[in-house]
């Protein structure tokens, strides 16, 4: 994949955001009409059998290696069958619930939905340097999103730090190998961090770090449930305490 057309910015008006397909510039990159009819589509589509999208070999993020050097903990359990091991920084946490459910094949994509995350945080952190688990757990439309995303915050030289928590995440099954995954996070307490300084900035509106997430994954031949789609709805009353 060619390298992301990346609008350059101020770095003072960057909000604290976790990974999704957004601009970390501008929450407001959709009107809330549109992205609710982008959710609306996206489920339809999902629980009709969907995307006929499929992973292409050249889909690869672009970028550079940051150089600041990153303590690494948190590690990811994946790392077995050829899985990247994921690992975060000691400053980044992040949880996901639920973990399982009493079906086998939707517990494997919960499991890959929650790796995808991770990955892209793993990716902004600087924890993965060559974005490996970036690449393996995202395809398509996805991926493009997940590069511009990552892509930002390398021109700007700012990572992330705090946590999230992922809560409410739903998976429908569709009858090829393809699902839906739907889920809420909540992200006040996640912070932007310029890398050179360390400064922390936090949200001046923590309303709008309550967020909805509606993705579509696929199962490639390796059996990785890849995220191919991914939008989200800022401000979500639903994900609100």
């Amino acid at each position: 994949m060619a390298k992301p057309a990346v609008t350059q910015i101020a770095s003072d008006r960057l909000r604290p955001q976790l990974s999704h397909g957004e601009s970390p510039v501008n929450r407001r990159s959709l009107p809330i009409a549109a992205a609710l009819t982008a959710i609306a589509a996206l489920l339809l589509t999902a629980c009709s059998g969907g995307s006929d999208e499929k992973p292409k070999a050249n889909d690869k993020i672009a970028g550079a290696d940051q150089s600041e050097t990153t303590s690494r903990s948190s590690a990811s359990p994946s790392s077995a069958a050829g899985r990247p091991k994921i690992e975060l920084p000691d400053d980044l946490k992040l949880t996901f619930e639920p973990e399982e459910t009493g079906d086998v094949t939707k517990n494997a994509v919960l499991a890959d939905g929650a790796e995808r995350m991770r990955a892209v945080n793993a990716a902004i952190a600087g924890t993965d340097p060559k974005f490996t688990a970036l690449n393996f757990y995202n395809t398509s439309k996805a991926l493009e999103a997940a590069s511009s995303w990552v892509e930002e915050f390398r021109k700007s030289k700012l990572t992330i730090s705090g946590s999230a928590h992922y809560f409410d995440r739903k998976v429908t099954l569709n009858k090829d190998t393809s699902a839906s995954l739907t889920f809420c996070a909540d992200e006040t307490k996640g912070r932007t961090k310029d890398i050179k300084t360390g400064k922390v900035k936090k949200s001046s509106d923590p309303r709008q770090d309550y967020v909805f997430y509606a993705t579509q994954l696929r199962k490639n031949s390796n059996g990785v449930w890849q995220t191919t789609q991914i939008v989200s709805k800022r401000g979500a009353t639903q994900c609100m305490p």
